[in-house]
């Protein structure tokens, strides 16, 4: 299993990197978002697995909690916002053609990076 990877919201871990997908286990700390982005190579599906949140995929808002999941078509605009007190702890399973983080193409960033 992969290390922890650090970042402004919170931190994620890739628990499965194979040729046909890629798995990652994503904490949200309370208050932070990710960027709302979009991707050219794959789609992403959502699990939430602790605390409350909002995907918001292509302008719609999908409330999150404990055993609901959102799908994330490719190329559509996305972003993961956590409201709530507590951490909030997504499964990502990523399907398409490619998985490296140089396929994020951010749109609107809190933290700079856009």
């Amino acid at each position: 299993m992969e290390s922890i990877n650090r970042r402004p919201w919170g931190y994620y871990q890739v628990l499965s990197d194979r040729p046909d997908h890629k798995v990652k286990r994503i904490v949200v700390e309370p208050g932070e978002s990710l960027s709302l982005q979009r991707h050219r190579q794959r789609s992403e599906h959502w699990y939430t697995v602790k605390g409350e949140g909002v995907a918001i995929v292509d302008g719609r808002n999908h409330p999150l909690r404990p055993g609901t999941a959102v799908d994330i078509p490719q190329e559509s605009s996305h972003r993961l916002e956590n409201h709530a007190m507590t951490d909030l702890v997504i499964i990502e399973v990523q399907t398409g053609t490619y998985f490296g983080e140089d396929d994020i193409e951010r749109l609107e960033d809190k933290y700079g990076r856009v």
